[in-house]
This record gives C-alpha cells, structure tokens and sequence, in this order.
C-alpha cells in the first residue's frame, strides 16, 4: 500500500527551494566560483562565542522561557528604545524567536484565516508565499521593480477587505533595496488608515550601506542606522518588527532573532511559540546578550566595498540596482540574450560560476541573484565571468 497518500495537502503544496535546485545542478561542480550563498563570510564576533561557551561550561543547557531569557530582553529593550523610542510594556510586548524565520511563522499563523490576504513583495525572500501556503492564506504579490522598492502607490490597489498584513523587507533579499524613511513612513501611513498590519522585515538592519544612510537621524557612524516605518512616532502599535542575530552576526546556523510590536499580536505569538518551538535556543540566547555590543562597522565597510566592485563591474552590461545594504545584487539578464535566469544560471555553471535564478524570488524569470558574502577574490573572478557571459 502507498502510504504517500498520508501526506497532507498542505505539504504537497509547498514546493521545494529552487535555490535547492541550483544546488544540485552544481553537484559535480569542481571548486566551483560560488555566489550563491546568503551567509555572511566572517566569524561570529568573539565575545558572542566566549558567552556561549561560558553558558555551556556552567550548566545554561536546558530550557528557558518561551519569551526569552531576561538578560537577552533587556539587551534588546535597550537597543529598540535607544534606536527607535520603543519601550517594551502594557502595550508593546517583546519574543525572542527561532531566528526571524520562526517569527514570520508565528505572525502568520496569528494573523492568517483562511482566505485572507497577504501583501508581500515581488521579488520575495522565499519564505513569503509559504507564509500564505501553509496557513491557508492568499500571497498577493506587489510587483516592485525596476527600482524594487515597495512603495504605499504599489500597495494600496491590492488592498481588500481580506487584508490582514503587508511585509516590507528592507535591506532586501534578493535585491538589496533599501527603501527611504520617506518611502517606509508612507507605507506605514496607508497601513494605518487601513487598519492592517504592516510587517517589517529588517534582518539586515545592521547592513546599510553609507549612501543609504541619508536621514539626519543616520548621520552618526553606526552602520545600524536603517531606515524603517519603526522609527515614525506610534509605530509600535501598528508595526511588527523582525529583526534576527544570524545574518548580522555570522551565526545563522545559531537560529536566532526577536519580534516586537503590539501586545494583541505578540502575545498569540507567545502562545503559539510554547507548544512549537518551545524556546530559541538557550546556548544561543546567552551568547546573544553581548551582540549589541560588537562593532560591526569595519566589515560593513568591507562588505560596501564589495558592493561597489560587483555594480561597477555589471552597470556596464546590464540593469542592475544599487543595493543600499544586506549582501546582495539582482541585476537583469540583458533581454538581448533571449535567456531566462534559470537558462543564464546553467551557462553560469558550465564557467564554473553558481548564482541564483530569478524564479527562486519572483514569478518573473529575468533577473539572477549575486551574493558578494564571499572572497572578494573570487568575487572579482565570478563577477568578471558573469559580466563576459552578458555581453554575450
């Protein structure tokens, strides 16, 4: 008997990464060029590790709250009222989570019943539309390019009675984009007006470049200073805030990042995390406790420099926007090719170079995903094959 039959439709409607895909496609790849990952190059600062591992020598291994250890709150109370004028209270609660994966998850299955919508970006971190899959919803898609900015003019047509949230993403994946504070306060404003949620995504709130930094509130030299709808006064009643450790930190594997925004949202949330995951992980948290205190700039500086080597090499060639921040370009594949992304990303291949198609991020084909997390060597070398392959 096939028991495959057992497996829900929920599952079957969830297809698999095709940034999986591209990775079986390089298999027999040898030492390939390889431009594809979304995971930071650098070591986890040092006093994060020394706090993990002091964790571990004196016994902090089993459970903890589901909310998250206190030293971690507090931390992370600081930060957002420093940063942003938040106080964490009666009103607006706080949840360390299982990376900012598991907060997005919570959110979902708080917000969404099934049949509402919600309003996400295209192009899209891939987990977006899982979002609406796995909780019955409906993904609606804002096509936000050339410039790739999510906008409140691209927002408001697709706003229906069934709309419970918008994700906004900034830094993007995959393009970089950073929206302007002008931009973020607008769509924070149709948000509110509409009496939806609007849910910010800044997992790479520390990755903004220089020239994204523009407001006079960003004139200092702390490569945090991100534009976000967090910083409008009122914010954090109608704002989710997702923000994480591992991209920003070089700890992915660690799954670790924290949700603010009001208590009606994150105390479900709270609930929801008891009976799934439990707790972020305790080791984790408490090496966390000391990540505000790292100074990151130097390797944003590094990662800017990246950034201006792989928009000088490709502006020539192609359309490419700039990115203002995380690790990251989404230049276009010249349409006098006559190629998909997937059908570039296999020429790609055979020069030994592996990048993401297009169609892992959006339901348009015609753009590729660079990482620059990588050897700025190598970087050179990568993007130098892929600039002679657009020139056709």
């Amino acid at each position: 008997m096939d028991l495959s039959r057992l497996v829900s439709a929920r599952a079957r409607a969830v297809d698999a990464s095709r940034i999986r895909r591209v990775f079986e496609l390089a298999r027999t790849l040898k030492d390939p060029i390889n431009l594809s990952i979304g995971q930071p190059d650098f070591p986890v600062p040092e006093p994060i590790r020394r706090a993990a591992i002091a964790a571990i020598e004196r016994g902090d291994n089993g459970y903890t709250v589901t909310q998250g250890i206190e030293p971690l709150r507090q931390a992370i109370t600081r930060r957002l009222g420093d940063e942003l004028g938040w106080s964490i209270g009666s009103e607006t609660g706080l949840l360390v989570t299982t990376g900012t994966s598991g907060a997005l998850m919570l959110a979902a299955l708080v917000l969404l019943d099934p049949g509402d919508d919600i309003i996400i970006p295209d192009p899209y971190f891939v987990m977006y539309p899982q979002l609406a899959t796995l909780t019955g919803g409906k993904a609606v898609y804002c096509p936000t390019g050339p410039d790739f900015r999510l906008t409140a003019s691209r927002v408001e047509p697709l706003i229906t009675a069934r709309t419970k949230a918008v994700v906004l993403c900034s830094p993007g994946n995959p393009t970089g984009v950073v929206c302007t504070q002008a931009e973020c306060r607008d769509l924070l404003e149709l948000c509110r007006s509409r009496g939806i949620m609007l849910i910010s995504d800044e997992i790479y709130d520390e990755f903004v470049f220089s020239d994204a930094r523009t407001e006079p509130w960003a004139t200092r030299s702390e490569a945090r200073a991100c534009p976000s709808p967090a910083r409008e006064p009122g914010a954090s009643a109608n704002v989710l805030l997702v923000r994480g450790f591992g991209k920003t930190y070089g700890l992915t594997g660690w799954r670790m990042g924290y949700a603010a925004g009001p208590h009606w949202l994150i105390e479900p949330m709270t609930r929801l995390q008891q009976f799934s995951y439990v707790n972020a992980p305790s080791i984790a948290q408490w090496g966390c406790v000391e990540a505000f205190g790292c100074d990151l700039s130097p390797i944003v500086a590094e990662y800017e420099r990246r950034r201006d080597l792989v928009t000088r090499l490709l502006s020539p060639v192609t359309d490419v926007a700039v990115p203002g921040g995380a690790f990251y370009a989404y230049p276009r594949v010249p349409p006098a090719l006559g190629l998909t992304g997937q059908q570039f990303i296999e020429r790609c291949l055979q020069h030994n170079v592996l990048v993401i198609p297009g169609n892992a991020f959006s339901r348009e084909d015609t753009h590729i995903r660079i990482s620059f997390a990588t050897d700025p060597t190598r970087l050179e070398q990568g993007v130098r094959i892929i600039a002679d392959l657009m020139r056709g």
